[in-house]
């Protein structure tokens, strides 16, 4: 039987995130060496800027974070939490159904990304 076990990190919040450095964090993914923001707490903060389309976002706690608008078409967030995100407009990858989305927001249950193992 596959289990999956996520633990959230007790480290500080990404610098580039939690920074808000959105410039330097930006060209790092546009040379495609975004940082491993698996498991992370991103609870609160204001995503709208990052580009994070291809982000490793497993596990994380995105708990009334602002995505507003992102791109997260190709980022894996398998096992990730958005309880009470600011999603309008946000792109969200294939393998997420619409009901997982509504019930990670509703109710903060970790995501299933079909295609991740």
């Amino acid at each position: 039987m596959d289990s999956h076990h996520f633990e959230i990190k007790r480290t500080p919040k990404p610098r580039l995130l939690f920074e808000e450095n959105v410039e330097e964090f930006n060209k790092l993914a546009n040379l495609d060496q975004i940082p491993d923001l698996a498991n992370q707490n991103l609870s609160d903060l204001d995503l709208r800027n990052f580009h994070l389309k291809k982000a490793n976002l497993a596990g994380c706690y995105l708990r009334g974070a602002n995505l507003g608008g992102v791109d997260l078409s190709e980022a894996n967030l398998d096992g990730a939490s958005i309880k009470n995100a600011q999603i309008s407009g946000c792109f969200f990858p294939r393998g997420l159904s619409a009901m997982e989305i509504n019930l990670s927001l509703m109710h903060g249950t970790r995501m299933r990304q079909s295609g991740k193992t």
